[in-house]
């Protein structure tokens, strides 16, 4: 029976780890890289669409990427302390940002501070410039999960399903030593990110969504599917039980509750789109804005 699951299941990487010569490629930086690249040419084309100039976006990535980096390190080091700090951890190991360990919620916020920083230094209007970003930031984080796949981390229960994931020895929790196979929760979030994409893409072609409603759609997609995937995880990370729910699954109610409420306000009290994507002064408002058919 093992020797059947594992004929169905998805293999791990045997390596997630290739050297250059002296130079040391990894999967998961890789993965990473990926992500702000497509994360980039998406935003540079929406942000054309509403009436940007092409360029923009790369520039606010010099702010983002940092940003984004240090937040998903600080907010994963903070909440999983234990692992660098205490009796027989080395605190430098925090700065090995290589070995995996970014927290989403500390990138995503801490890079959106980046990008409110560097659109204000640009005179660009900081809520279009966001909901520009909010789609091509899912699909970042679809082709970052896949970073986890190479690490063999943060993957589910124990499952006998013909998708289960090979985890190898080394990498299974102590009391998870005897199984073999696991639910793979990098792909289920990584397909959840995609079609999340596709239908907040789809939603601003049909209804030209506005003053920071496609943010509120995107925080409400995400934590929709992270909610329940959380539930499927066994690793030690952020493990501590609030009313015998994860730390992560209680973060995405309490955002999923907010953009929720957020998008109802806005729908009524600031109806549209705005007529600018940049800030008085900057420039002349353009004549019109391109038909949501070129907003690719």
């Amino acid at each position: 029976m093992t020797a059947l699951l594992l004929a169905l299941s998805i293999p791990s990487p045997a390596d997630g780890v290739w050297n250059l010569g002296p130079v040391p490629i990894r999967g998961y930086a890789l993965c990473i890289i990926a992500g702000v690249v497509v994360a980039i040419w998406i935003g540079e084309r929406r942000w054309v669409a509403r009436g940007g100039e092409r360029g923009e976006i790369s520039d606010l990535a010099l702010w983002a990427v940092p940003f984004g980096l240090v937040g998903g390190r600080l907010y994963h080091v903070v909440t999983d302390y234990q692992l660098y700090f205490g009796e027989d951890r080395n605190p430098v190991t925090a700065l090995y940002v290589w070995r995996g360990g970014l927290g989403i919620w500390g990138a995503v916020a801490l890079g959106a501070v980046g990008v409110i920083i560097g659109a204000r230094l640009k005179g660009m209007r900081v809520l279009p410039v966001l909901d520009v970003l909010a789609p091509a930031v899912l699909l970042a984080q679809a082709i970052g999960r896949w970073g986890n796949w190479f690490n063999q981390e943060l993957f589910g229960r124990p499952s006998e399903l013909p998708w289960a994931l090979e985890i190898d020895p080394a990498h299974r929790p102590a009391a998870y030593a005897e199984s073999a196979t696991f639910h793979p929760t990098f792909l289920y979030e990584s397909l959840w990110g995609l079609a999340a994409f596709l239908l907040l893409v789809a939603l601003d072609r049909r209804f030209r969504l506005g003053h920071g409603r496609m943010v509120a759609l995107y925080v409400m997609a995400y934590t929709a599917g992270r909610g329940w995937i959380e539930t499927l995880r066994i690793d030690d990370v952020q493990m501590s039980d609030v009313l015998g729910l994860r730390l992560n699954v209680w973060t995405s109610l309490v955002l999923f509750v907010l953009a929720a409420a957020y998008l109802v306000w806005s729908a009524r009290a600031r109806p549209g789109r705005e007529d600018s994507v940049y800030a008085e002064g900057r420039r002349p408002v353009p004549a019109g804005e391109p038909s949501s058919d070129d907003d690719r």
